[in-house]
């Protein structure tokens, strides 16, 4: 991957992806918040990581499910909201996000696997992320968790291919026996189960809230629920977006020292296998 890419149209584009959400969002009364890289970018550069290329948002569960009824009528035709059933009609598994993706960019040339998910993740996109309630209690939230790490596992039995390097070897048995067994359960059967997982403790109990669509090496990440209800807008580029007000608290728990820049060598575009391409032509 070069360096030196020039992101600005790319930064454009999901900035123009940012807005319609904000739009949305603001024209229901629907609360979300900036997240991951996204708000780290609006607190360190009041904008995008210069070398970031996707976004992110992140919904409380009410909130997520008030933004899915009304967000395919608001999307302007260059866009698409792409669920985790969208591939293959509901056969194959990419993850267990949410995304909107631009329709006129290419982020990858195009390939099987690109075909194998029907082209829709051959493009920029913002990541809509779900925050569900966690019991208080360890040993139940522990459970929660185990619960969705089994079911991401079982789930990757249905993608294009399983990358075995980054695993050590206890998590490759463990990975490629579960995604053996999982190829033989239908992808809509693990969507319901991850659906029913995420949403089994939201009785409005604990103070705890943790995403349930991320993937399993990030559900360490625990917030506190008043982090999520407490909501305002920050500069970000020449608009103002929505974020908690407790944007230290969650960016210490995702980084830790998030001020600290990374080593030059990964300053990297890390969605994208080739220069981004984005079309001012209509799809």
């Amino acid at each position: 991957m070069q360096q030196n890419f020039d992101l600005t149209k790319v930064h454009e584009t999901n900035l123009k992806i940012l807005k319609e959400i904000d739009r949305i969002c603001r024209k229901y009364k629907i609360q979300y918040m900036l997240d991951a890289g996204t708000l780290l970018g609006a607190v360190r550069h009041q904008g995008f990581i210069p070398w970031d290329d996707d976004a992110d948002v992140a919904f409380t569960r009410k909130n997520y499910d008030a933004f899915m009824k009304v967000v395919k009528r608001e999307l302007p035709e260059t866009m698409e909201l792409v669920q985790p059933w969208s591939f293959q009609n509901g056969r194959a598994f990419f993850d267990f996000t949410a995304r909107i993706i631009y329709k006129n960019s290419q982020t990858h040339e195009n390939n099987r696997e690109m075909e194998f998910y029907d082209g829709k993740l051959n493009h920029l996109w913002v990541d809509l992320f779900t925050i569900d309630e966690l019991p208080q209690k360890k040993g139940a939230a522990n459970w929660t968790l185990l619960l969705h790490k089994g079911i991401y596992a079982l789930a990757m039995g249905h993608r294009y291919h399983l990358d075995y390097k980054k695993y050590s070897l206890f998590h490759k048995i463990a990975v490629g026996g579960a995604s053996a067994v999982g190829k033989l359960i239908p992808m809509k059967v693990l969507f319901h189960l991850q659906q029913m997982v995420a949403r089994k403790d939201g009785k409005g109990k604990s103070p705890l809230l943790y995403y349930s669509n991320y993937q399993p090496d990030y559900l360490y990440v625990t917030l506190q629920k008043e982090w999520c209800q407490d909501i305002v807008d920050l500069d970000f580029c020449d608009t103002k977006l929505m974020a908690s007000r407790y944007w230290h608290d969650v960016l210490t728990w995702i980084y830790g020292d998030y001020m600290t820049l990374p080593p030059k060598e990964k300053r990297v575009p890390a969605h994208s296998t080739i220069e981004i391409q984005v079309y001012d032509e209509e799809v």
